[in-house]
């Protein structure tokens, strides 16, 4: 090169050619030093790659560096970092494939052009051997980067699927990335490598920072490997690879963390799947899938869809109905009310059209519907045959209606406050049962009354279910603060840590926006009740959990605070104070400190809390001022 700053030490500096002010020179400089970068062995090598990392974050669709050979020139680093293992521990040398894979992935990130240049210039085969972990996790995660990108582009998947091996090692990825990234960097400090250190913080951070940034980048290892692999199950030849049990049933859990919730991950992946016939066979025989994607479904979070097409599909497929409509008519029946779903018009509407025709459609023996699923249905058709009818009748009775309902409301107030818990749901539901069903407030409120008298008759099952049809009447959608907290609360009996947090923190949330002075936030701090709860599932479903189990970094369920993190509050779940619950507590709403793992040991693993246990937390009353 032939333009150096007189000031500069190094001959053929890059930063310097780039100061070159003849675009003709500039260019041919360029070029030569792309051309001829990977064959020096000068030391400070690492700066150029740095800055040229910098300019392709900062100008992805810039095709000059593209046309001068940068492909060429990165996928030659990578394959010398993959043989010359002296040259790669000599000076900064370590950084270089990182960077090479990176530059790759953010100039293949938005232009097929340049996808096709980087496939001409033979970038797949030297990050396949990065995704095969020839290097460490902090390469694996650059590559599946840029892989998933060209896999995105449909002149560049062929070249892509040529590379059979590619599926499987995704495959493999997605589902031991957390476990790599903890056992290999984040369990012992002390051994961590110190560039994978200065990548994650850039040299601005210590043991805690380096931590928080290893889950963020766990966790995108994880959704960029489900990525690479939602590109594949685009293509139905590819379906029996990806869809093997142990890998299914893995899918629902991987939801990338709250580090990572802007990744559909786990679940984006099985609605790919489920879209295909040769998909949803694979998916209604797994065990527990469907269970999983019925509490995704009745979730609050931006994903929620997804888990109802997968469902929804699954019932219209007459291959699959009758595996799948037992287990899934609960949940969304529950849903039916929902009237729009992001782009999903009239969803209650869809809900309510397939499960008419699974009822109509049953077969007969082995394919015929349980008794109780055609009681769902049912109510769930007379309940829209009722609305029907209301529409026609006059005012005037819909008026007296609204105002029995109203009574009947109180009276289980009233029985509610004196401790007759049962009572009091009884005449919810006597309410509901007369309440007019264009009458949405009332109705809102009517269940989410109830669903805390399931809470204290230890029945979470029904709590979550009258608890989310509160959230889907209510407008907005999913956004009814004391339903979302009732319904964190049931999922934290069933131990499902995920949606307990995910409706904790929206509740909170609720909470900071409330005009309500039930609800508002004394000083904007999140109630201690909710802080703790919050806090418990965060520990329960801690990205790094499962690796850490199995690691020896927590021996069993009660040692969940000694593994999250490493500042972690260690105090147990506390139950409130009398003083928190106001006279006896009967006219409060209720938090609970009771844990069961599933439908099938309750009865052995939990021991009944006392009332003051299932009073104390959120202190405000079943008052006819809801919602």
């Amino acid at each position: 090169m032939d333009k150096v700053s007189p000031d500069c030490p190094y001959p053929g500096c890059f930063f310097c050619v780039m100061k070159e002010g003849n675009p003709s020179k500039r260019r041919a400089s360029i070029l030569k030093f792309f051309r001829e970068l990977p064959s020096q062995d000068d030391d400070g090598q690492v700066l150029p790659i740095s800055g040229l990392w910098n300019t392709a974050m900062a100008h992805p669709n810039d095709p000059e560096f593209i046309e001068l050979g940068i492909f060429e020139c990165m996928a030659a680093l990578i394959w010398k970092g993959l043989k010359n293992r002296r040259w790669l521990s000599h000076d900064q040398n370590i950084y270089i494939p990182y960077y090479a894979a990176h530059i790759i992935g953010s100039y293949t990130m938005n232009m097929e052009e340049f996808a096709e240049s980087a496939v001409h210039a033979g970038i797949i085969p030297p990050l396949v051997e990065l995704l095969r972990g020839r290097l460490t996790w902090v390469e694996q995660r650059v590559a599946v980067r840029a892989l998933g990108h060209l896999a995105t582009y449909a002149s560049t998947f062929p070249a892509l699927a040529s590379h059979g091996e590619i599926l499987e090692l995704s495959i493999q990825l997605a589902m031991s990335s957390l476990e790599i990234v903890y056992s290999h960097f984040y369990q012992y400090v002390d051994r961590r490598l110190s560039y994978h250190c200065d990548l994650l913080t850039r040299g601005m951070g210590g043991v805690e920072m380096e931590s928080r940034k290893a889950e963020e980048w766990a966790s995108q290892l994880q959704c960029w490997s489900l990525q690479l692999i939602n590109c594949f199950a685009f293509k139905p030849e590819f379906l029996s690879i990806i869809c093997k049990p142990e890998f299914l049933i893995k899918l629902p859990g991987m939801w990338g963390g709250l580090v990572n919730e802007n990744s559909p991950a786990g679940i984006g992946l099985l609605r790919t799947i489920c879209h295909h016939k040769l998909g949803r066979g694979p998916v209604a025989s797994c065990p527990g899938i469907i269970e999983a994607l019925c509490n995704i479904a009745r979730s609050s979070d931006d994903w929620q869809y997804m888990a109802i097409d997968c469902l929804l599909w699954l019932l219209q497929d007459p291959s699959t109905c009758h595996k799948v409509i037992d287990k899934a008519v609960s949940a969304l029946v529950d849903l039916s009310e929902i009237s729009t779903l992001g782009d999903h018009k009239k969803l209650g509407d869809s809900i309510v059209n397939v499960l008419q025709e699974c009822i109509q459609s049953q077969g007969t023996g082995r394919n015929s519907l349980s008794n109780r699923t055609k009681e769902q249905i049912e109510e769930l058709l007379n309940s829209r045959q009722r609305l029907k009818w209301e529409k026609s009748m006059p005012k005037e009775d819909l008026h007296i209606k609204q105002a029995a309902a109203l009574v009947v409301k109180l009276e289980g107030n009233s029985l509610f406050s004196s401790g007759n818990i049962s009572g009091a749901a009884s005449k919810y539901s006597e309410a509901l049962a007369l309440c007019p069903m264009r009458s949405k407030k009332e109705r809102v409120v009517l269940y989410s009354n109830r669903a805390q008298c399931h809470l204290l008759l230890q029945q979470p099952l029904a709590a979550i279910s009258d608890a989310t049809r509160a959230l889907c009447l209510h407008n907005p959608l999913n956004r009814h603060a004391k339903s979302l907290w009732r319904r964190a609360q049931a999922y934290d009996m069933l131990g499902l840590a995920k949606e307990s947090l995910l409706d904790a923190i929206l509740f909170i949330n609720e909470c900071s926006q409330s005009s309500d002075p039930d609800l508002s936030l004394r000083q904007n701090k999140v109630p201690d009740y909710a802080e703790r709860l919050v806090k418990k599932q965060m520990r329960a479903a801690w990205l790094f959990r499962e690796a850490a189990i199995k690691h020896g970094g927590v021996h069993c369920e009660g040692d969940a605070g000694d593994i999250y993190g490493h500042e972690t509050d260690d105090s147990e779940w506390e139950t409130a104070s009398e003083s928190d619950i106001g006279n006896d507590g009967r006219d409060e709403m209720g938090d609970d400190d009771c844990e069961w793992k599933n439908e099938d040991d309750r009865k052995d693993k939990y021991d009944k809390p006392s009332m003051k246990d299932l009073k104390h937390g959120y202190n405000v009353q079943l008052a006819e001022d809801e919602p």
